[in-house]
């Protein structure tokens, strides 16, 4: 997949495209929906491209109800190269962007950059100053530009009847309930970041982890001891190419409140069965399948020892 991160980074003569509109925050199962229209769609020959942008446009408009991302913009590349799509143009969300009347965002983006032919959006799709453009006005704007505009209906769980949407997703998360949140993404939730050195207080106790650091991407889910794995891209064999490694893991997320010496939230994930493996530096993926238990305080190491080994036990079957 090619990735854009300015319209003027578009070579010319690059359409006919269709193109794909949205935040996609988290590449949920709704997302994916409209990229899989668009790559039917996009049969007669079209490149498809989903237009997006490198931060939650609420942040610079609203930062006061802009809610926290579900993936960061390293990761939403990454899924969106996921879907075969052709093309992805990650917009810088600035002031100036903000600032286009709708007229001159599909001028400039859609027709002069894209060459659109067809154009992808959602029900409650706005874009251009002040949010004056919407669904209707894309397809007026369609009319006159040449090409055509599809809305696309919701995807709904069949059980809720609720619309499968980011917001969905970050309550489930927030509740630790990251089977569900699995179901709409399509996928296990997952953060992504450097591991770096924590206290070492894993390794003590017998169950080394791999800290992430604190300015890791993705929205991190309750506290808690999760099942999961932890996906290594980094790993290369004698100097030759990269591989991807998995394994699985026993991820705890909460600041440790048994010792109480831990100011911020972090992840850290126990590779099962591992005591000397060596992930410092490497960037890494953990990705969370099923919630073990809530985070608490335990009186004294042993206690805390023997919560650890079951969990460790809980997770082993879990994954199994």
């Amino acid at each position: 997949m090619i990735v854009f991160h300015d319209p003027a980074e578009v070579p010319a003569g690059f359409g006919p495209s269709v193109v794909a509109i949205g935040k996609f925050d988290g590449v949920h199962a709704g997302h994916r929906a409209v990229l899989e229209r668009a790559k039917v769609d996009a049969t007669g020959g079209a490149k498809v491209v989903a237009v997006t942008f490198d931060r939650n446009p609420l942040s610079l408009l609203r930062p006061d109800v802009c809610p926290e991302d579900l993936i960061g913009v390293t990761q939403k590349q990454q899924l969106l190269a996921g879907t075969g799509i052709d093309a992805t143009l990650i917009l810088r969300f600035d002031a100036e962007l903000a600032s286009l009347e709708p007229r001159e965002f599909v001028q400039r983006i859609l027709v002069d950059a894209l060459g659109a032919r067809t154009v992808l959006v959602g029900l409650d799709f706005r874009f251009g100053r002040g949010g004056a453009g919407n669904p209707d006005v894309l397809t007026e704007l369609g009319r006159e530009f040449g090409f055509r505009v599809d809305v696309v209906d919701d995807v709904r769980s069949i059980d809720s009847d609720r619309r499968v949407s980011s917001t969905w997703i970050r309550e489930l998360l927030a509740a630790g309930d990251v089977e569900t949140a699995a179901k709409l993404l399509g996928r296990p939730h997952a953060v992504w970041g450097e591991v770096v050195h924590g206290a070492k207080r894993g390794r003590e106790l017998g169950f080394p982890t791999a800290n992430l650091s604190p300015d890791l991407e993705g929205f991190i889910p309750a506290d808690g001891v999760y099942a999961g794995w932890l996906v290594d891209a980094g790993a290369d064999a004698g100097g030759g190419p990269l591989r991807t490694t998995r394994y699985p893991a026993a991820i705890s997320v909460g600041s440790n409140p048994t010792f109480d010496d831990v100011i911020e939230r972090q992840v850290e994930a126990y590779v099962l069965g591992e005591t000397d493996l060596d992930l410092y530096g490497r960037v890494v993926e953990v990705q969370f399948t099923s919630r073990v238990r809530g985070m608490v305080a335990f009186e004294g190491v042993d206690a805390l020892i023997e919560q650890m080994t079951d969990d460790v036990e809980r997770v082993r079957e879990l994954l199994a």
